[in-house]
């Protein structure tokens, strides 16, 4: 199956805000040292390595070339993140708030690409929907750990 060039980089940027995304993890893992939020953080950042391995085998049957940069905003993100951790600590509610910005930001490109006028295949357009609603849930996981850290402290 022949890519066109705006399905490239489509699939180019998904594959950008899930390093960003599993680089986000991998470093809010590094900021807690509670064991509930690390197994969780652990949990998203294999999903983001899954879909970044779909993604690829996507461009590659394609004959397409892949990438493994990171976004400018996600590196911004995680420079936010210990900029924040610097001031607040490492308490769960700003790693959680923080994880929730990045998640947002994965959302946006999603439907950002989802939304387009892209010619895509249908099994791409499914596996990318099928990816973004489990996002989709990863995030509201993430949104709900942080509101009960509202009501706990």
């Amino acid at each position: 199956m022949q890519l066109n060039e705006k399905l490239i980089e489509a699939l180019n940027d998904l594959i950008r805000i899930n390093n960003d995304r599993e680089a986000g993890y991998l470093k809010a893992i590094d900021q807690t040292d509670d064991a509930d939020l690390k197994a969780l953080f652990q949990r998203m950042r294999e999903e983001s390595i899954t879909y970044i391995d779909q993604l690829n085998g996507i461009l590659q049957d394609g004959g397409a070339e892949s990438t493994h940069n990171t976004t400018i905003y996600g590196k911004l993100y995680r420079t936010w993140m210990d900029v924040k951790a610097t001031f607040s600590g490492h308490d769960r509610h700003s790693i959680l708030s923080a994880c929730e910005y990045g998640e947002d930001a994965t959302q946006r490109t999603y439907e950002d690409v989802l939304g387009s006028d892209i010619s895509m295949p249908y099994s791409i357009r499914e596996l990318i929907a099928n990816q973004r609603r489990a996002l989709r849930s990863a995030h509201d996981t993430v949104r709900t750990y942080r509101d009960l850290e509202k009501v706990v402290h």
